[in-house]
């Protein structure tokens, strides 16, 4: 398909206030039932790393998840939730290109420490490593590409959010039981 023939049809008239042009005329190209929506199927269409592969499953999945974009807990994402996800996107993919120094495509463990100790992250070098070893796509390149980079980071947010409401002390330290935890890690990233 040629990108640019199809965008030059879309009509700005038709785009609802608040939403990004870019991300109306690329919701437009993969909502290939023109329902309204866009499925994990049509969703994983549109996104795509700097090599072209496909996004995977587990991030898209994350994304249209109900605590991201997919404000109707349909299962599916409105236009107005692709546009906020194109942003998010755009955000995520601009620090991405930023600590992704040798534009191979893919974040090295020190690549991703720089990025995480700039976000304010005091981790260490090894469980960078340790990130990068776990989430780096098997028989690729050595590294984290955007996909992984993406949800690797909103996990992290997510998992901080939790440890600092019982952190009421700031103190750096929680104590918890093993099931609280467990709890806060189900509803967190399930």
């Amino acid at each position: 398909m040629n990108w640019s023939s199809h965008f030059s049809t879309v009509s700005i008239g038709n785009i609802p206030p608040g939403v990004n042009p870019e991300a109306y005329q690329w919701f437009q190209s993969v909502d290939t039932d023109h329902s309204g929506s866009i499925t994990l199927k049509e969703l994983r269409q549109a996104l795509v790393n700097s090599n072209w592969s496909a996004f995977n499953d587990e991030t898209c999945l994350m994304m249209i998840s109900e605590y991201m974009f997919d404000k109707t807990r349909s299962g599916r994402m409105d236009l107005f939730g692709f546009s906020a996800l194109w942003d998010f996107m755009q955000q995520w993919r601009a620090l991405f290109q930023q600590y992704d120094r040798d534009r191979s495509g893919c974040i090295s463990g020190q690549e991703l420490h720089q990025a995480l100790a700039q976000m304010g992250y005091n981790l260490s070098p090894q469980f960078t490593e340790t990130l990068v070893g776990r989430f780096s796509v098997r028989g690729g390149r050595p590294g984290m590409q955007l996909d992984r980079f993406i949800q690797v980071c909103t996990q992290l947010q997510s998992m901080t959010q939790a440890f600092r409401e019982r952190d009421t002390a700031l103190a750096g330290n929680i104590r918890m039981s093993y099931e609280d935890f467990l709890t806060s890690a189900i509803t967190r990233l399930m």
